[in-house]
């Protein structure tokens, strides 16, 4: 089994980041560009219902992907091929402003799960969130397999580094009044 976690700190509320994530249609824009990910299909299992959210407008605005969803993805695993992998996925767990995970049920991996950790936190007096991301995987064929996981590994690193880097301004346009 292996084993690849990040963290990263941002400068916005935990209930717009924790909608943000929980909407599966928000994936691709925090993909990279040349793998071209899109999402070709949603089974929706609604959201656990909670008085301290249920007026909560931000996460009111978006489609929120309760335990039990399935969602089916599809991309280029190699930037410049043609060929597309698909992925299907289940969220297994949700805790509303703490975490959900998701798990894959049909894909590349011979086992993969992805735990999404969001929780607020204050910075040097500033209000903003922290994210962790852990995630378990194996690769399919046994031993052989393995021998691809720094390869697979480095291009988790890197997907991490570019949604790094794009969240802030996504969520930053999203707090912007519509014009």
């Amino acid at each position: 089994m292996q084993r690849f976690t990040a963290a990263q700190w941002i400068p916005y509320p935990a209930d717009l980041t924790f909608a943000f994530f929980a909407n599966p249609y928000n994936l691709p824009l925090l993909m990279p560009e040349g793998m071209r990910m899109r999402i070709d299909r949603v089974e929706w299992a609604p959201a656990p219902l909670d008085s301290v959210i249920a007026g909560a407008q931000l996460a009111q605005q978006e489609n929120v992907a309760g335990a039990g969803t399935r969602i089916e993805i599809s991309f280029r695993p190699v930037r410049y091929l043609p060929v597309r992998t698909s992925w299907e996925a289940r969220i297994t767990e949700f805790v509303w402003f703490s975490h959900f995970c998701d798990e894959q049920v049909k894909g590349p991996f011979e086992y993969f799960r992805h735990r999404h950790g969001i929780r607020p936190e204050i910075r040097d007096g500033q209000i903003g969130t922290e994210l962790t991301d852990e995630v378990e995987f194996s690769l399919p064929l046994g031993s052989v397999g393995q021998l691809g996981s720094g390869a697979v590994l480095g291009q988790m690193k890197r997907m991490f580094g570019i949604r790094q880097k794009r969240l802030p301004e996504i969520l930053e346009s999203k707090l912007r009044p519509s014009s």
